[in-house]
């Protein structure tokens, strides 16, 4: 990985692994399926949210498509700062979190990355 940025990477890789967890929690259903239900939009949000959610993730870890997979990630994120302050009863202190994650998916998706750079793999 000569020439990488190891750091946009090692974001890139995180976020990646965190989001293809929360998908699959989503898509699973579980706590999630309480939450979406007090969000009022049924069950199709929570899969939609899911698929954008482990797309993103599978986008992040090539180097040409990170910035599509941070953008999907991203409006997940917007989608959960906005229910968490206008829909939810957990206002502003359940909005903290995404807001974390939507900094961490636009610092990965705008990292520069090269030509050069390799996919990531775990060798």
């Amino acid at each position: 990985m000569q020439g990488t940025d190891v750091l946009g990477v090692a974001l890139r890789l995180s976020l990646a692994v965190a989001f293809a967890v929360f998908g699959w929690e989503k898509m699973r259903g579980g706590e999630w399926t309480g939450l979406f239900r007090q969000i009022g939009l049924g069950d199709w949000l929570r899969y939609v949210t899911a698929i954008l959610q482990m797309t993103g993730a599978a986008l992040l870890l090539v180097p040409g498509t990170a910035r599509a997979g941070a953008g999907l990630i991203g409006l997940t994120m917007a989608g959960a700062i906005g229910a968490h302050l206008f829909i939810l009863p957990t206002g502003v202190g359940g909005a903290i979190i995404p807001a974390a994650f939507l900094g961490f998916a636009a610092a990965a998706g705008w990292r520069k990355t090269t030509s050069t750079e390799e996919p990531l793999s775990l060798r």
